[in-house]
């Protein structure tokens, strides 16, 4: 193919820029609405290095330096999560890493159910019927965290081959005791899954409630753990983790293909992953950030997501000393919920999406969530529920950047409340 012109080049990379601007500024600390992360900078220099060469780590034929790389990245994150002898590989993202955490479920517990909090991610119920799996949602508390009653009630009810335990849900950032899940499970003997995409690399936080502490110190009982590193990884689009704790499951992942591998006896990661081929690049990335930011506590990395977890709890106070505002609980890791007070639920809700698009018109970009009555009530937001939900302002500080940005926030969270009133 012959190469085109450099003035050619120019004029398309112009317009692509110009196109982007279009969008939010992901990586600016006001922006603090979806779970969205830039990518460190050697991560995006390793990445495109990679891209010289463009590996592919199905097999060691394809990618043979990032799949060394790659087997030493998942081992780092095994061992955070205290899973030492673990089995696992990167993925497309979390979606396909709980695909194959579930697939494998459906092997070993077959014709049976998954069950999962009803604040879990939806992508559950969807796997589950992609799988030929029956579903069971399970109720949440008033903090959206998994209830023990519900769950053991289920169980007792029987049917159900595993369990679901979210560590940082999508709405709220709620952490499920899995202390309690966990001897809920080994009770009556079904599976423990761990869906930690979002929240995993909080294991390494040290400044975590009692409760949720518990719950990360409990991974280890897992048999199966999804963590996202595009999320807290600092990693680039897509790049999931599944790692499971008993290495035998590979077995399940058996098939014949002699013409890919050839040139080694070695462990091929297409060997034990349902996704054939699967970008060396992502490996390189992260292993380089991991090299440059090791997983330890007390580390550069853990401490970012501290500060986080600081700006979680700093805007949280904020908004609960606001009488415009009512937090519907403390944030678990680094999300915070808040209603706008309000006569009715129809009111509140309608009063948030205003305060949301007059934060962005001030440069405030956060997200809307909705929440149930059960789940919203306890804080008494409204006086009147002439609606089931509630639709709420809702905040995910990732960013380290965030921690010294709260009182711009606030600020400008404040002028967009006096706008709507």
């Amino acid at each position: 193919m012959s190469r085109p012109a450099s003035a050619s080049w120019r004029a398309i990379l112009r317009e692509a820029s110009a196109r982007l601007r279009e969008g939010y500024p992901y990586g600016d600390p006001m922006y603090a609405g979806q779970m969205q992360k830039p990518p460190h900078p050697i991560a995006r220099l390793a990445y495109a290095l990679a891209m010289r060469v463009n590996p592919n780590n199905h097999s060691l034929d394809g990618g043979r330096a990032s799949s060394a790389m790659e087997k030493e990245a998942v081992a780092s994150i095994a061992a955070m999560l205290g899973l030492e002898r673990a089995l696992g590989h990167l993925t497309g993202g979390g979606t396909l890493a709980n695909l194959e955490a579930l697939w494998i479920a459906r092997e070993l517990k077959p014709g049976l159910a998954v069950a999962a909090s009803r604040q879990a991610h939806y992508t559950h119920t969807r796997l589950s019927a992609v799988l030929g799996m029956p579903f069971r949602g399970i109720a949440a508390d008033a903090r959206g965290r998994m209830d023990l009653a519900a769950l053991a009630a289920a169980l007792e009810a029987g049917g159900i081959g595993t369990v679901v335990a979210t560590l940082g849900t999508t709405p709220a950032g709620a952490v499920d005791p899995l202390p309690g899940i966990a001897e809920l499970c080994r009770r009556h003997g079904a599976r423990l899954h761990v869906d930690a995409a979002y929240g995993g690399y909080f294991t390494l936080a040290g400044n975590l409630g009692a409760e949720a502490r518990r719950a990360f110190d409990t991974i280890p009982l897992a048999d199966s753990v999804v963590i996202d590193p595009h999320k807290h990884g600092l990693q680039p689009y897509g790049c999931g983790c599944i790692v499971f704790a008993d290495p035998a499951v590979g077995r399940f992942y058996k098939h014949d293909s002699p013409y890919t591998y050839f040139s080694s006896s070695d462990l091929h990661l297409g060997e034990i992953s349902l996704e054939c081929s699967r970008p060396g690049a992502a490996a390189v990335a992260l292993w380089a950030t991991m090299r440059l930011l090791p997983l330890v506590r007390g580390g550069s990395f853990a401490e970012g997501l501290e500060s986080g977890r600081e700006a979680a709890l700093a805007l949280h106070a904020a908004v609960a000393a606001d009488p415009r505002f009512v937090p519907l609980f403390p944030p678990e890791l680094d999300i915070v919920v808040w209603a706008a007070r309000a006569p009715s639920a129809s009111a509140s809700s309608a009063l948030a999406r205003r305060i949301f698009e007059a934060a962005a018109g001030r440069g405030l970009h956060l997200a809307l969530a909705a929440f149930p009555r059960e789940m919203a009530e306890p804080a008494e937001p409204v006086q009147t529920w002439d609606e089931p939900e509630l639709l709420c302002l809702r905040s995910c500080l990732m960013k380290p950047e965030h921690r010294a940005a709260i009182p711009e926030i606030v600020s400008r969270l404040d002028a967009a409340a006096a706008d709507c009133r």
